[in-house]
């Protein structure tokens, strides 16, 4: 094979050549149709400067290339950057594409299809498509896509020599909207037409061959193709229960509204009892309370006390209130390791069942209001485990600005479970009247919070782009590798953060800085929100650990006006020491001082306004 811009190399096959080139994503059967068409002489070789290698073969008076399986032409990684230069040079493509998933393949043929290409698409595993109740409209797909399209099942050969027939009569297709007056700028500053959509697309390598500058161009070129195909594929596909299974007509259930949100809240129920109530109370009791607040604390203790006081200065960092051989093991082991396990445990059975991308799908309209997509469920679900869990899943989503809205909202609106087992216990002996009260108030300040956000930070949010993966039962040894990597990252992870807090915590209090910022806000607590003033150590504790504050509010004499004013308060405080670590580690220092003094004047703002309301 010769270099990377010009064509590939057969041993006694003549360079002059028309070229048929395979394209498509992972997975959907290219070799198939690769081997149909070449028979036994093939020729594999490694494409220069990489370790991927290119099949070659020779069918009538072409030849034929395979390339990587790929979801875009660009050149994110070397099965990219080798699939683009092959398919700048093909004459023809045929791309292969998984009738079952039409949504993710098209966006590949429809860039394809931008590029110039003359192209003949191959609709591949009808059979599964039939199995699973769907009826795709094959010449109204070809008629919006202005190519050839031939329903195949390659594995049973059916549709092969199909293809083949009509190779020679490839043509190029309708491009999207808009992309012709972009390219028409670009088609005379390249090498090689085709070339012009990818110097729209600021593909990097492309730019330096053609030693243009970056135009900018590619998000709103992205989001015309995913509008375009979105549209062909809404008006291709219809549903029909007609043959499907089971698990298909399920899996369809768990995407509709009226259906998908009752079996969601059951799920989120069950999530509840089983981490809020089991694991957080029943499972912490012990590994918490018996084992490390029974058992560990007073032996490390008393083995420390032998050689340093307590009441010294290391003794109080060491094995104090919040010392880092008695706070930090007892609340990392004890409390947050079995909550994160059992999170993890759950997260991982929704996965491999193939639930939870049909959880982001449902609710991706919804989070799309506050600047978010469907993925985003994923760490807003975990919140009510563990914050600081919650806002190290983040990094899955899309955007910084996404990231960032998501950690703003984790951390201001939603309770964890050791805090809302607290919350729920102080709330539920007020009525429904009150809880109702106190939903809505947090419900309302994550909405607002998110479109706020959504309208002034710069950027734009990704849109959902997933794949829905066929139910199943999950694997138990896949479910529990799962929930051993990611509890055994977390913890590896959290640990050094919350030891760091604890040290911070213990410094604070060693020296009475506690006590002073405890008597600047009592004035707060008494004025503005119509409280006891020890209600200001409870929230001063709320900082180390959430359930701290909130359980320190139930030993105080107030109305059911002040249990709701001071929930409300607390639930939107700022996260406990080790989710302020992890939000200090995962955004910039200016985002994390932003988010951590927001949730400030947030919490005690609308705590405010409901005392001056109601009490």
């Amino acid at each position: 094979m010769s270099t990377c811009h010009s064509s590939v190399k057969m041993k006694n096959v003549e360079q002059n050549l028309k070229k048929i080139v395979l394209a498509g994503n992972p997975n959907v059967g290219k070799s198939v149709f690769f081997n149909s068409l070449t028979g036994v002489y093939v020729d594999v070789s490694n494409y220069p400067g990489t370790t991927v290698d290119i099949s070659t073969g020779k069918y009538k008076d072409y030849i034929v290339i395979d390339t990587p399986g790929v979801y875009g032409v660009s050149s994110f990684n070397d099965e990219e950057r080798v699939a683009r230069d092959v398919i700048i040079n093909a004459d023809i493509v045929l791309n292969v594409v998984d009738a079952l998933h039409l949504q993710r393949d098209l966006f590949l043929t429809q860039q394809l299809i931008d590029m110039g290409k003359s192209v003949v698409v191959a609709l591949n595993m009808m059979d599964e498509v039939k199995a699973n109740g769907i009826d795709i409209d094959i010449q109204r797909l070809s008629d919006m896509l202005g190519v050839t399209v031939i329903p195949t099942i390659a594995l049973k050969n059916q549709g092969l020599e199909e293809v083949k027939n009509h190779i020679a009569v490839a043509r190029q297709g309708n491009k999207t909207e808009g992309i012709e007056e972009l390219l028409s700028q670009y088609k005379d500053k390249v090498k090689v037409e085709s070339e012009a959509l990818l110097v729209l697309e600021d593909d990097p390598n492309i730019l330096s061959r053609n030693h243009l500058e970056e135009t900018g161009m590619r998000e709103l070129i992205y989001r015309k193709r995913r509008a375009r195909v979105d549209d062909v594929v809404s008006q291709v596909i219809r549903n029909t229960n007609k043959g499907a299974s089971f698990k298909t007509k399920l899996g369809r259930y768990m995407l509709r509204p009226i259906t998908g949100i009752p079996m969601l809240l059951v799920v989120l129920w069950v999530m509840y009892e089983f981490i809020g109530v089991f694991v957080a109370q029943t499972v912490v009791g012990i590994t918490e309370e018996s084992i490390m607040l029974g058992i560990y604390q007073p032996f490390i203790v008393s083995l420390i006390s032998k050689f340093i006081s307590e009441q010294s200065f290391l003794g109080h960092i060491l094995i104090g209130e919040f010392g880092l051989l008695t706070m930090t093991p007892v609340y990392v082991f004890g409390l947050l390791l079995p909550l994160v396990i059992g999170f993890y445990l759950l997260l991982s059975i929704m996965e491999d069942s193939g639930y939870l991308p049909r959880i982001a799908t449902l609710v991706d309209r919804v989070l799309t209001g506050v600047g978010l997509n469907g993925r985003a469920i994923i760490p807003i679900i975990l919140g009510f485990g563990c914050i600081t869990m919650a806002t190290i899943t983040t990094r899955l989503l899309g955007t910084r600005r996404e990231r960032v809205i998501a950690t703003v909202l984790l951390g201001l609106t939603i309770p964890c479970s050791a805090q809302l087992g607290v919350i729920i216990g102080l709330i539920a002996p007020l009525g429904v009247k009150y809880l109702l009260i106190y939903i809505v108030i947090i419900l309302g300040v994550f909405a607002l919070s998110g479109v706020f956000l959504n309208k002034v930070l710069p950027g734009e949010s990704s849109d959902l782009l997933i794949d829905l993966p066929p139910l199943r039962i999950p694997r138990v040894s896949n479910v529990l590798k799962k929930t051993y990597t990611k509890s055994k990252m977390f913890i590896l992870e959290a640990t050094p953060l919350f030891a760091l807090g604890a040290l911070l915590i213990s410094i604070m209090q060693f020296t009475g800085f506690l006590n002073r910022i405890q008597e600047v806000i009592a004035p707060l607590i008494i004025g503005w929100l119509k409280l006891p003033k020890e209600a200001a150590t409870a929230f001063i504790m709320g900082i180390v650990r959430r359930d701290f504050g909130a359980a320190g509010l139930t030993d105080l004499a107030m109305t059911p006006e002040q249990v709701l004013v001071s929930l409300v308060t607390i639930t939107l405080f700022v996260p406990c020491v080790a989710s302020i670590m992890v939000i200090f580690k995962e955004r910039t220092k200016t985002e994390a001082a932003l988010i951590w003094g927001g949730s400030f004047i947030v919490a005690f703002l609308v705590g405010g306004l409901l005392a001056q309301i109601i009490i």
